[in-house]
């Protein structure tokens, strides 16, 4: 997705008024950008502060607050522009353009990640619910879930450590439908055989979940 554009613009004043050098106006107004982006909002000497839309030039729309140019506090950027987040949608916090802070991303598979953001990436505590129902649940870190619950459709759970949005290391399943029965054990990853001399690579790797003794 293109930054939102900075240099010289055209704005059109609420009363239909045309400004040519506007790099001091303070108000509200419509810009647009030498390369056809559109701004629809409020200005601070020039610069987009305050509540306004910014409509991209790839089909991208974003609604609510700025400061000094970027997208900064609560807003709702709608990715309809031609790349794989197409018709995903983000409601929360931005700071400095990036999102940061609470915030809800819907992707366009119908999964959903409900929780915190630092730097563009799931960052702290969320959810990420999974179309098909199952979901993970717990301490994310630069976008994947360190440690936390992965909660399957038939609601048996494993609360554990993850790797990859993957269980890796110590954790336990629990499984309602026995009673409250759980089973603690660890999960490694191993390497299948390979010919001698010959390195695996991740194609061989396979994850195996080691019960402990009882």
């Amino acid at each position: 997705m293109a930054d939102e554009e900075t240099p010289d613009y055209t704005l059109t004043l609420e009363d239909g008024t045309v400004v040519h050098t506007s790099r001091e106006f303070t108000g509200c107004g419509r810009a647009v950008y030498a390369n056809g982006e559109v701004y629809d909002g409020d200005f601070d000497e020039g610069v987009r502060h305050g509540k306004g839309t910014y409509w991209y030039r790839n089909g991208d729309v974003y609604t609510g607050q700025f400061q000094e140019n970027e997208k900064h506090g609560m807003g709702r950027l709608v990715y309809t522009g031609g790349t794989s987040a197409q018709g995903s949608t983000y409601h929360g916090q931005f700071k400095e353009g990036e999102k940061h802070g609470q915030g809800t991303y819907k992707y366009n598979n119908g999964d959903v990640y409900s929780g915190d953001w630092a730097k563009g990436r799931k960052h702290g505590r969320g959810t990420y619910v999974y179309e098909d129902g199952s979901s993970l649940e717990g301490k994310w870190k630069e976008g994947s879930l360190m440690a936390g619950t992965w909660t399957l459709p038939s609601g048996v759970r494993f609360l554990g450590d993850f790797k990859e949005n993957k269980p890796f290391g110590e954790g336990k399943w629990e499984m309602p439908c026995r009673q409250g029965h759980t089973v603690s054990g660890k999960y490694v990853h191993s390497r299948a055989p390979t010919e001698e001399g010959q390195e695996a690579v991740d194609d061989n790797l396979s994850l195996r979940f080691i019960p402990h003794d009882t």
